[in-house]
């Protein structure tokens, strides 16, 4: 068995499409059916079954799903130990962030990453709900997460901690009133809130704090990506719920009201998750210290007032 046939077989196994694993992958839909086609024809089985969304593995297919992550993992690693022993970190790290986090932390990321690491590789991926998901399976190495819960087998770094704020359009002259009076938690009962849907950990975190006076959140717009969410604010279509550090390098950042929600005061916390379960590899080491050292940069709290 070739190992860039196992890469392509997992991610098409992993993905449930042949469709998204080509574009991930970067090759195209008839070249990959083909090399899952003589993986097939090598192994004398029928390594996926098509339905109405995509493909599943068969039962002999999730079993090589299995052994084949095994396998490219420890193929990698024995690339990057050989590769370390000349003292210069190579390899690619993959970072599984939220769109809020990457707002902000992406790009100076990318940056600093290539002058310090210029021989090695970077993918982010953005998403909420699977990162989780994607750490215990290996997809990434990395996974940026908005206040976590603790859970075995998941080691947490915290990278920020900063209040959320009541964002609302700025209909001052020339936007000058950047910041407004504080807001009471259970007033945000009051609000038509644009908010990401569950399970993202702001909504969460905001439901179970409001629940705590009996309230609930009333929920105009359902709206997980942030650029969206901020589009409908600042043309008057409710309030958004977020921390002030979603707006760093904002061209826009005049165009908002931020209002901080206090009784109690509501902090957020990012922290990068790892999986204790497989060994850390200096690069991803050095990106977890590269990221903390970009956020201190900019200050724990956001751009300040």
């Amino acid at each position: 068995m070739d190992l860039k046939q196992l890469e392509y077989f997992v991610n098409v196994a992993e993905l449930e499409s042949v469709t998204r694993a080509s574009i991930l992958l970067g090759i195209t839909q008839p070249s990959l059916s083909r090399q899952i086609r003589l993986l097939e024809v090598e192994l004398r089985q029928t390594l996926l079954i098509r339905n109405g969304r995509g493909v599943q593995p068969t039962e002999a297919g999730a079993l090589l799903v299995k052994h084949a992550r095994a396998m490219l993992l420890q193929a990698e690693r024995a690339r990057r130990e050989v590769k370390e022993l000349r003292g210069v970190p190579t390899g690619r790290v993959t970072i599984g962030m939220p769109s809020s986090v990457s707002r902000f932390l992406s790009t100076p990321l990318a940056f600093a990453f290539q002058a310090r690491f210029p021989n090695a590789g970077l993918s982010i991926l953005e998403g909420q709900t699977y990162i989780m998901e994607w750490l215990s399976m290996g997809r990434v190495d990395l996974g940026v997460l908005i206040n976590p819960q603790p859970l075995p087998h998941m080691d947490l770094v915290t990278l920020l901690t900063e209040p959320l704020y009541l964002v609302s359009a700025n209909e001052s002259p020339e936007g000058s009133d950047l910041f407004g009076p504080p807001v009471h938690l259970k007033d945000l009962a009051n609000f038509n809130l644009l908010l990401p849907s569950r399970p993202h950990a702001i909504r969460i975190f905001l439901e179970s704090q409001l629940s705590r006076f009996g309230l609930k959140l009333e929920v105009a717009w359902e709206l997980d990506a942030f650029s969206s969410m901020l589009g409908l604010v600042r043309k008057g279509f409710g309030h958004g719920v977020m921390p002030e550090s979603v707006f760093r390098g904002d061209e826009m950042r005049s165009q908002y009201v931020l209002r901080p929600i206090v009784e109690p005061d509501l902090i957020s916390t990012v922290a990068v998750a790892t999986n204790s379960a497989r060994p850390l590899s200096p690069l991803a080491a050095g990106v977890i210290a590269l990221m903390q050292e970009i956020v201190g940069e900019d200050g724990s709290t956001g751009i300040g007032h």
